[in-house]
């Protein structure tokens, strides 16, 4: 009896952390992070290449994600304007409802217009969602830093990646579904509610506990320094350099694959429903499993050694849709791809963004992580959007999934040059601190 007991008890600390009120709440706002995404990423490119648009356009498309990578220039505004009206219910909460409403408006937007007849309009509209889903993204990622406690970062990354892959597989799957019943227009309409999640926890919960108020924010002349300060705090840091230079190139093998799948799969004459079941459906599972993996490795091996291996591992994921190109045309083949890829990204989701959490200075949340994701993913986004259907067209899928699981390496050995020189841990902020820390 004492032995189960002990089991009981082991089972429900092992469970407790995830169901408090801070990582429940990096749930919530991961759903709605993930669904523009969704909107202007595969779900787009789906649309697209169905509308019989050429693939250099299609992949042209990705452009728009450049937009979360500029979101930076104004991430400062998030942290230092206070809204009209909406300003009263705080900081983080009024800006998570102003950037939910935008989000919806825009995806509206998106979904009335007409690839066909305005290749350039469509555009236009994919950038505004791009704009308004970059906002609600600075906002969600300050709200979820600010929330969770230093102990709760890998535990909170993991719950915010949770939702964020359930916003984007949920949004994605019903755009696919309700497209073949009432058209891409109806199928958009109907994902503009996923904006919801994040703004009802802004409203329950209230501002987050954590949160700091940066120095000297309120005159115009502090202006300048509202968008320097951020930045020159960051770049005084030991091995800032090194770290913002890991920051760029360790995704750029998997942004570039990643951003094409649905291309790979279109020419593969995979239907909306297989890519529904076996990439929306096994990814789906995979990516949570992985999650879950990736909680376990980060409790186990500590911060370093899990990144260190979720970056191998991401890496060599590619090499699954190389295999699965020259096999053809195989359900079996498209769900072990996927299946692989996405159990990598799981675990890469928990390890990697914990890191990247911890290196927000709490006066300077909102504009550090805007830099800080946005690096992230900007070489990989412009790569595909400019060469990434020349290069297939050219090499073919085996040889350009190839070359991303070539360009995965650079970002593996600069990690752990960086642990060899302890520049991981001198390179973290104050929110990887308890209050009253000094940072190393």
């Amino acid at each position: 009896m004492t032995d189960a007991a002990t089991g009981r008890t082991g089972w429900l600390d092992a469970v407790k952390p995830y169901v408090e009120k801070a990582p429940l709440a990096a749930f919530f706002l991961g759903i709605s992070s993930g669904f523009p995404y969704a909107m202007i990423g595969a779900t787009l490119t789906t649309r697209l290449a169905q509308d019989g648009i050429d693939k250099k356009a299609v992949t042209a498309f990705t452009l728009a994600f450049l937009v979360y990578n500029l979101k930076w220039l104004w991430a400062w505004v998030v942290d230092g304007v206070r809204l009209p009206l909406l300003g009263r219910l705080g900081q983080r909460v009024s800006w998570l409802v102003f950037a939910g409403a935008l989000v919806m408006a825009a995806v509206v937007n998106l979904a009335l217009v007409d690839p066909t007849a305005g290749l350039l309009q469509t555009a236009y509209a994919a950038i505004l969602v791009g704009m308004a889903g970059a906002t609600l993204d600075i906002v969600i990622d300050a709200y979820r830093i600010e929330m969770l406690k230093p102990e709760q970062l890998g535990v909170g990354s993991g719950m915010s990646q949770y939702g964020w892959r359930i916003g984007s597989v949920a949004a994605g799957g019903l755009a696919l579904v309700l497209a073949a019943r009432i058209g891409w227009s109806g199928a958009y309409m109907a994902c503009a509610i996923f904006a919801l999640p994040a703004m009802l926890t802004g409203l329950v919960l209230g501002e987050p506990e954590r949160r700091r108020e940066p120095a000297g924010r309120r005159g115009m002349s502090e202006v300048w320094q509202s968008i320097a300060g951020p930045l020159a705090e960051f770049f005084q840091r030991r091995g800032a350099l090194l770290v913002l230079l890991f920051i760029l190139l360790h995704k750029i093998g998997d942004t570039l694959a990643n951003l094409t799948f649905r291309l790979l799969f279109d020419d593969m004459g995979f239907t909306n429903d297989e890519i529904a079941i076996y990439d929306i459906g096994i990814g789906f599972w995979a990516y949570l499993i992985g999650i879950f993996v990736g909680g376990i490795l980060y409790a186990r091996l500590g911060m370093k050694r899990s990144v260190l291996f979720s970056l191998f591992l991401m890496g060599v994921s590619n090499l699954s849709f190389a295999v699965l190109a020259a096999a053809g045309h195989s359900n079996w083949g498209m769900a072990g791809a996927i299946g692989f890829e996405n159990f990598a990204s799981g675990i890469g989701g928990v390890t990697v963004v914990a890191y990247f959490s911890a290196l927000c200075d709490l006066r300077f949340t909102a504009a550090q992580y805007a830099l800080i994701s946005a690096a992230a993913s900007i070489v990989g986004r412009f790569l595909t959007g400019t060469t990434a259907g020349t290069m297939i067209e050219r090499f073919g899928y085996v040889q350009f999934y190839l070359l991303t699981t070539v360009l995965a390496v650079p970002g593996i050995v600069l990690f752990w040059l960086m642990m060899r020189a302890g520049l991981i841990d001198a390179s973290v902020g104050t929110a990887a601190r308890e209050a009253g820390d000094q940072p190393a």
